[in-house]
């Protein structure tokens, strides 16, 4: 049964890398954690996408655009981008680089593995399934993350990720490079093979 970790945290160091793309890979494995009203709940990630605000069209900071939802892009490596979407789920997003590269990680699946109780309760289920955390907004919603949680630092006691267990690390061969999902508004840029899964989880978001 999974610990509390809360000795291992990944240092802002590791988020500050300007290749956005290699840090999506490398989040596979990695465990998500979060504490809410005292209640610690935390997965695996499973499924990730990068986004480059540099050149990517997909990015909402894309071509320097910097508004008050943006802002936090430019900031460094290492803090939460939480935003609505579509008026109803809150993603949750991992802003890496220096200090005004404008780079992100959605983190669209988990498979749960501490607090599961609480996890079940927030997702009103009575077992674990795939739908429990694999799609971004139920990534949220199964953690507690919220909205408020824009710019918190994620090596503090509130949003926090651990490097990955020898047990979940995928090997090369084992990680499924795919374009983004609904992005189709980034035109070329939609076709980027930077969505990253772990191949045959069965706890992988089911968009195509």
């Amino acid at each position: 049964m999974s610990q509390i970790d809360t000795n291992s945290k990944l240092p802002r160091s590791f988020y500050l890398s300007d290749d956005v793309v290699a840090l999506a890979r490398n989040l596979l494995g990695c465990r998500l954690w979060s504490r809410h009203e005292d209640n610690v709940t935390a997965g695996i990630i499973v499924e990730t996408e990068a986004y480059d605000g540099l050149t990517d069209r997909a990015t909402h900071a894309f071509g320097g655009r910097r508004t008050p939802r943006t802002e936090i892009f430019y900031h460094s490596g290492g803090c939460a981008y939480t935003y609505l979407c579509y008026g109803i789920h809150t993603l949750f997003n991992i802003i890496t680089g220096p200090e005004e590269v404008p780079q992100a990680i959605l983190i669209r699946a988990l498979k749960p593995v501490y607090g599961i109780k609480t996890i079940l309760e927030r997702r009103n289920q009575t077992s674990l399934k795939r739908n429990t955390a694999g799609g971004p907004g139920l990534v949220s919603q199964a953690l507690g993350i919220t909205r408020e949680d824009y710019g918190v630092p994620l090596d503090g006691d509130r949003i926090w990720l651990t490097p990955a267990k020898s047990e979940d690390l995928p090997d090369k061969r084992g990680i499924l490079a795919t374009p983004r999902v609904g992005i189709d508004y980034a035109g070329d840029d939609a076709r980027l093979p930077w969505r990253f899964r772990i191949a045959n989880s069965g706890w992988t978001s089911p968009a195509k």
